[in-house]
């Protein structure tokens, strides 16, 4: 018989994000789902910096979703263009109370909810290199495989390291 898994314990939560940026992510890994696409939330890349949600689908395409759940956390951080060097397509994600206007129409515009979402602004794919994606998509898999790990035997150290994609 298998055991209901409580979706909290899937992502990992430092404790940065707010309840309502929680509740865009959950809105837009939904939105994803309906697009053929698996997520993983807080992905470290080569940079250093974390990808809100990184984002694969069944024929490679990478997208990065940059949550910002009001004009302060947007305002707050303007790294967001370093992404594009690790994404085919870059989103941000918002939610109905934070103004549309206010997000670079270089980037696609996702709008969301716990319940679900919506691709409001797409974006014009900018293809990322093949070995860029290759090592991605690797690291994308060993991290989702370590996650699951550390869910059916909790406790464990990981072996999984930061990598330099």
């Amino acid at each position: 018989m298998s055991k209901m898994i409580k979706p909290e314990i899937l992502a990992p939560v430092d404790g940065r994000q707010s309840e309502r940026a929680l509740e865009i992510q959950r809105g837009t890994g939904r939105l994803l789902q309906r697009r053929g696409f698996v997520s993983l939330p807080e992905m470290t890349l080569k940079s250093g910096r974390r990808a809100d949600l990184l984002a694969i689908n069944a024929k490679g395409e990478i997208w990065i979703i940059e949550i910002k759940s009001s004009i302060a956390d947007f305002r707050a951080d303007k790294k967001w263009p370093d992404y594009w060097e690790f994404c085919d397509r870059l989103f941000f994600a918002t939610n109905e109370e934070t103004p549309p206007e206010i997000f670079p129409p270089e980037a696609g515009l996702i709008i969301a909810d716990a319940h679900g979402g919506e691709v409001i602004r797409d974006v014009e794919p900018q293809k990322l290199a093949a070995a860029r994606r290759k090592a991605l998509t690797l690291r994308f898999a060993q991290l989702a495989a370590s996650r699951l790990h550390a869910i059916h035997d909790p406790g464990v150290p990981t072996t999984i390291e930061p990598v330099k994609l």
